[in-house]
């Protein structure tokens, strides 16, 4: 797709970022919300719900012919349309229901299946943002170019590892272990902000959890892509449409891959 026509719906998903964030941050810094669980234990609030609302209504008033795809609400909009937003209100809600700033709100779209425009705002960390779209690059912060890392070996890479119980029933926790102590450092930033800082070059090597969705991985992956990563499943296959992720440079994604026992 030609990038010109992709830079409008960028400053759209932008526009609608600040409206978000509006309405996101003073609910997080006030603690003004009440907390629920849908059927798969996991966290939600009003303000996840209400953010998606905001989203959806400014984004399908300037986009009537798009659909678009969230969390909390589902599939809305023209579901035949080649055009589709994919909304995650709050990646994080878990961070966001027990203050910790590590949330963000991710807007991406996706042409005929493919992710184009991806905008991640975290207004509680010091209002950090990262936006891309298709041929027209990654950028953070007052609109400084992202660009991965160009470490090569794995003993001088920073990776952030990502743990749960599903990598486990996958049997790969213990190749997991192996990829952390092979690595100079390991963290576990978590969720959106591991591949944010792969993106900016600050870590090498990003994997999430098991048990992702579609709209926590769209926006992200763009990101990545643009800032001259590689974004895939653990597999080593390219999607956002899998239950994994993983995210590097694109020097260290092989070597990883074999180290934790995730390749077929």
């Amino acid at each position: 797709m030609p990038a010109g026509p992709l830079q409008a719906e960028l400053d759209l998903a932008l526009r609608v970022a600040d409206e978000a964030d509006a309405l996101t941050l003073p609910a997080f810094t006030d603690r003004a919300f009440h907390l629920d669980w849908k059927a798969n234990r996991t966290e939600v609030t009003e303000v996840d719900r209400n953010t998606e609302s905001l989203i959806s209504s400014v984004l399908l008033t300037e986009r009537p012919e798009h659909g678009l795809f969230g969390e909390e609400h589902g599939l809305v909009g023209d579901g035949a349309s080649p055009w589709r937003w994919v909304i995650d209100p709050i990646d994080g809600t878990s961070n966001f229901v027990r203050g910790i700033p590590v949330w963000a709100t991710l807007i991406a779209l996706v042409h005929d299946g493919e992710p184009v425009v991806g905008v991640v705002s975290a207004p509680a960390l010091g209002g950090r943002r990262w936006w891309a779209a298709r041929g027209l690059g990654a950028f953070s912060g007052d609109g400084r170019p992202c660009r991965v890392s160009t470490v090569a070996t794995l003993d001088e890479a920073q990776v952030s590892l990502t743990f749960s119980s599903g990598w486990d029933e996958l049997g790969v926790g213990d190749g997991l272990l192996h990829l952390q102590r092979s690595a100079y450092r390991a963290r576990g930033f978590g969720d959106f902000w591991q591949h944010m800082l792969v993106a900016e070059g600050a870590i090498d090597l990003a994997v999430d959890a098991v048990g992702l969705a579609p709209y926590d991985l769209a926006a992200p992956m763009v990101v990545v892509e643009e800032a001259g990563g590689t974004f895939t499943d653990r597999h080593g296959v390219r999607s956002w449409e899998h239950d994994t992720a993983v995210s590097s440079n694109g020097l260290l994604h092989a070597e990883a891959a074999v180290l934790a026992g995730t390749t077929r």
